[in-house]
């Protein structure tokens, strides 16, 4: 009988562990169709290792589980889905760990829109791509669906706005969207980045520079749009800008720890 209570409270913690216990995340499989998508578009993707690859699918599907990505306007298909994972795993990937915490969910519209969130044919100069919300849109992140999908599709131009965005959302993690990520530098490395991006933008000003035009608009827009060329041209931007790429090598992986400039 001393031996049967023992038995009775471990088949009874096996019970709840197998039975009541939520999934863990980390262990639920992916969809198989999501490697065959992502090694024909992402190429971020494809140059990984067979196991880091599938780490980079894991990361997918933890983002998934925390942020929803709904359509506007049309259906949404899985390549949206995966576009958009991808989109946010890519700039974090060297991380151990990353949670979007001021991010609850992502909304696709079909083409460009304007800041009211309507295409105006009219005025096409002013068409948006993406744009991290605020006021009601805060904690939301909209897309264009076109500008998602061309940021994979062409290689060679240095514009992905997904990445784009998604680099807002990190930069905005210490209260501002500033162009300086507090939570990826090092303190001793913040002016030396802010004199750096002053003096990369005065060379997109003075069209001595090949970093898109829109770089030169401010701060946070520097940073997002050099970071766009850090992960779609990344050997373009080591020849081209050395300082830059070993700066923005130490703010998206960790284990790097270059000479401050």
């Amino acid at each position: 009988m001393l031996y049967i209570l023992p038995l009775l409270l471990l088949a009874g913690a096996a019970l709840y562990f197998f039975v009541f216990r939520a999934p863990d995340p980390r262990t639920t499989t992916h969809p198989e169709s999501w490697h065959k998508l992502l090694l024909e578009h992402v190429i971020f993707y494809k140059e990984l290792s067979a196991i880091a690859q599938k780490r980079f699918r894991n990361r997918m599907m933890l983002f998934l589980e925390e942020t929803y990505v709904e359509a506007v306007g049309f259906e949404l298909e899985e390549l949206d889905t995966v576009l958009v994972a991808a989109s946010a795993v890519i700039p974090v990937f060297k991380f151990k760990e990353w949670h979007y915490e001021n991010l609850t969910g992502v909304v696709l519209y079909p083409d460009n829109f304007n800041e009211d969130m309507n295409f105006d044919q009219e005025h096409p100069d002013r068409m948006i791509g993406g744009m991290v919300g605020n006021g009601r849109y805060e904690n939301q992140m909209i897309l264009s669906r076109s500008s998602l999908h061309h940021g994979f599709e062409n290689n060679s131009d240095k514009h992905n706005t997904g990445i784009h965005e998604f680099v807002h959302l990190i930069d905005k993690v210490d209260g501002e969207t500033d162009g300086v990520p507090e939570r990826l530098l090092e303190k001793s490395y913040v002016l030396p980045w802010i004199n750096l991006m002053h003096k990369e933008m005065e060379s997109i000003d003075r069209n001595k520079s090949d970093i898109r035009k829109y770089g030169g608009t401010n701060q946070a827009e520097f940073f997002a749009v050099a970071s766009e060329y850090f992960f779609s041209r990344p050997k373009l931007m080591k020849r081209k800008h050395p300082e830059l790429y070993k700066m923005l090598l130490m703010c998206f992986d960790p284990r790097k720890k270059p000479k401050a400039a």
